[in-house]
């Protein structure tokens, strides 16, 4: 949009057209009669606050006619508790009254004034629900932008903690922050950012993160791997910060994006940094041999017992006692839709019965399925351990990824036997080998390239003293 017009009429109306205030209710503009000339204050109702929006016009009415010469330069200084900015251009002008700034135009004045008056609806800071800890704060982000940069703040005082601002949607002119360290971030990986941010040209972020991934990585519809990872929690989000990782914020989204990701910064967790070296170590290995088990443990089963002379006189207590005529294949991934049904089904039940509908329908179909000879008891009781088992990650993405291909093995092996799970073996490393992150790093950093010592720091918890001597490389830089 071009520059306001110089006369008043003409000025308000190309403004009233730009807003479109006679379609909208809430989109407010009042004249105002100052001391030699009229002004006209625009304002969007239920983003600015009332009150202060009053008390800017009654300080404009008791401005002397002096305050609006020269093209209204000395409005900042006669206005020092309002903090006046300027507009450029209409576009803004309104981009800035529908962001919930007070918007003034004055007779004789060529600039277009703002005053930011936001009223931003918030709910109370509690505990995410998604990322909780035993020890720590239990403080999380919420849908304000300016509340979640500050609860960052908060946490590291250092002027080198940069909060960038971007703009992304056409329509929508979504508030997008970069959150890095300037000492500590790699520059490579913040051009990159900034070259995709500045390309991107997407209507709206409708979805908020989910729009934004969707513009920012390679368009693989085939590849499940999430390529960021969440987090709800401003002390996770401040350590990531000073990993050298940078971090997106998005205004009305309550959790950060933490780029870059690789498949091993996923198999960490809040709380193991809350309990002592030892214990967090031990978590972190046990969480990585259980996820591997979620994979692994129902394929091969399935492998051994449709070899059975295979099976070791160790293992007979695997073997199925009591057959039915259903192949176990077909259980197999039975079990896994009706496992997600469960999900789906909880997901949309109401707080109060959603965990008695989990256990009940859990116990209810369990045990008439396996009463009415649909299911082996062998079958629901290997699947409902890697159920259980699929949360102790806190990646939900990263689970359904696994699932994914966990039903690829069955299906492979049902129909080529040991061929087709060794084929989904290697489906499945080469599809992660060529994964990348959205700065284009590998996804298995640091095994490929391999880097020692940041691997090690992602394997074990070590204590922070350590941490700080040994200085350990940035992931992905």
């Amino acid at each position: 949009m071009a520059a306001i017009s110089s006369a008043f009429p003409a000025a308000a109306e190309t403004l009233a057209q730009a807003l479109r205030l006679e379609a909208s209710f809430d989109l407010i503009c009042r004249t105002v009669q100052l001391s030699d000339r009229t002004a006209k204050v625009y304002f969007t109702d239920g983003l600015c606050q009332k009150e202060q929006a009053d008390k800017v016009v009654a300080a404009l009415c008791a401005l002397p006619a002096s305050a609006f010469a020269d093209d209204g330069a000395a409005l900042p200084a006669a206005l020092p508790h309002l903090a006046i900015l300027t507009a450029e251009t209409v576009e803004a002008f309104c981009t800035a009254v529908l962001s919930g700034a007070v918007g003034c135009l004055i007779e004789g004045c060529s600039r277009l004034l703002l005053t930011d008056l936001r009223l931003t609806p918030t709910r109370s800071i509690g505990e995410p629900e998604n990322d909780r800890v035993l020890r720590g704060p239990h403080d999380g982000f919420v849908e304000a932008l300016t509340v979640n940069t500050g609860l960052v703040r908060r946490k590291l005082r250092d002027p080198r903690l940069t909060m960038e601002l971007h703009q992304i949607g056409t329509a929508s002119k979504t508030d997008v922050v970069l959150c890095f360290h300037a000492g500590h971030a790699d520059p490579k990986q913040l051009a990159t950012l900034r070259r995709k941010l500045a390309s991107i040209r997407p209507e709206a972020l409708t979805m908020g993160q989910a729009s934004l991934i969707e513009c920012l990585v390679p368009k693989q519809w085939y590849n499940p791997f999430p390529k960021v990872r969440y987090t709800e929690r401003p002390d996770a989000t401040a350590a990531a910060v000073l990993e050298g990782r940078i971090v997106i914020l998005i205004d009305h989204s309550p959790s950060a994006m933490i780029i870059p990701a690789g498949i091993f910064d996923f198999l960490q967790d809040t709380n193991d940094y809350y309990l002592s070296p030892v214990i967090g170590s031990y978590l972190r290995v046990a969480r990585m041999l259980i996820f591997a088990l979620t994979l692994l443990l129902i394929p091969v089963w399935y492998l051994l017992i449709d070899r059975p002379d295979w099976i070791p006189a160790w293992l007979d207590f695997i073997k199925i006692e009591h057959p039915n005529t259903v192949p176990i294949a077909a259980q197999l991934l039975i079990v896994e839709l009706v496992i997600d049904a469960m999900r789906l089904a909880s997901n949309n039940t109401p707080n109060a019965l959603s965990s008695s509908f989990g256990v009940v329908g859990t116990l209810v179909l369990g045990e008439f399925a396996v009463t009415a000879g649909w299911f082996v008891p062998e079958v629901v009781l290997y699947m409902a351990f890697v159920a259980m088992t699929n949360f102790t990650q806190p990646s939900f993405e990263l689970g359904y990824a696994f699932k994914l291909f966990r039903m690829l093995l069955i299906v492979l092996t049902a129909l080529f036997h040991v061929c087709g799970f060794a084929a989904g073996i290697l489906l499945l490393i080469i599809e992660i080998a060529t994964t990348k992150t959205v700065t284009g790093q590998c996804y298995l950093y640091p095994l490929l390239p391999f880097h020692p010592r940041a691997l090690l720091h992602l394997l074990l918890r070590f204590p922070l003293p350590r941490r700080e001597r040994e200085a350990a490389p940035s992931a992905h830089k």
